[in-house]
């Protein structure tokens, strides 16, 4: 993230929305860019003046939901057989037990899948693909795309945006607390993207062995 907020910090204000859409809509089609620190980057930069928020939320929004129906179109087209053969190119993502995790959530939710998967790494990817392989009505879809887009980019960007702006306001003039404050925060955001990357690693690999394990044959008995 402390790449992406430098890279990002380079660049003239309208290239940062551009760069925020783009990237979003590239990660809502099903290609894995990290569309979420994205976001979370360049609402803070709106806090400091950098960037406005309202062009954020909208270039996010209009990358989530362009993106999203184009992902849904090409599932669409390809249907399984394309997640299938992306996921042995791309095991990390669209591996067996991710497609048949997403299958499960669009089985038990329906097309609110698609909304609240607006809001979790995985589905962010595979939404739109597996929604058009599984032939939802695309006038359903857009609905459940269209505001889980809009909640996702408008309420992130805002809410990053008035937490921003309210620190930098209580930490001016305290440079020394501002030193300490980033180093902690440093320190345990680190802590936390280990241990949330390790515990999701182990649970990808526990479903992908239980995926595995189920489509394998059962051993026929010997005929006597």
């Amino acid at each position: 993230m402390h790449v992406m907020q430098v890279w990002l910090e380079s660049q003239p204000p309208g290239l940062i929305y551009l760069i925020v859409g783009i990237i979003i809509g590239l990660e809502s089609m099903g290609i894995p860019l990290p569309g979420e620190i994205t976001l979370v980057t360049a609402s803070l930069m709106a806090a400091t003046g950098l960037a406005s928020p309202w062009v954020v939320a909208i270039a996010a929004a209009c990358g989530a939901i362009i993106g999203d129906s184009l992902g849904y179109a090409i599932g669409r087209r390809g249907g399984r057989a394309l997640l299938e053969r992306v996921g042995r190119r791309f095991p990390k993502h669209f591996g067996p037990a991710h497609i048949a995790k997403g299958e499960s959530l669009f089985a038990r939710w329906g097309v609110w899948a698609v909304f609240f998967g607006r809001f979790v790494a995985l589905l962010r990817i595979l939404a739109g693909p597996l929604a058009g392989a599984l032939r939802v009505p695309y006038h359903r879809f857009l609905v459940a795309n269209a505001s889980g887009g809009l909640v996702w980019a408008f309420g992130t960007t805002f809410a990053l945006y008035y937490l921003g702006s309210a620190a930098e306001r209580w930490l001016r003039g305290f440079s020394w607390v501002a030193l300490v404050l980033a180093v902690l925060l440093g320190l345990l955001t680190t802590w936390y993207l280990k241990r949330r990357s390790e515990r999701s690693m182990s649970t990808e690999r526990v479903e992908l062995s239980v995926a595995v394990g189920q489509l394998q044959p059962e051993p026929q008995e010997c005929s006597k």
